[in-house]
């Protein structure tokens, strides 16, 4: 099953949360929480995210942004 394009998922071969941003060949490719450099993921290794992994992405996010982290 293909993820839909905005849903929150994630890549279990990294690790890492992404939205998905599309589907390109075998790929989803993925962007991370906040933006970023998308990259490609097996559609076999990506999971919905949990509410509890959003918002861990979220407040992560959040935290750099105060930081001056991030634009």
């Amino acid at each position: 099953m293909k993820p839909a394009v905005g849903a929150y998922v994630v890549d279990t071969g990294t690790g890492r949360m992404g939205v998905v941003m599309g589907h390109e060949g075998p790929y989803v490719q993925l962007r991370p929480y906040g933006g970023g450099k998308e990259w490609d993921a097996d559609p076999g290794a990506v999971r919905q995210a949990t509410a509890a992994e959003r918002l861990r992405e979220a407040t992560a996010y959040a935290n750099a942004r105060s930081r001056g982290e991030v634009p």
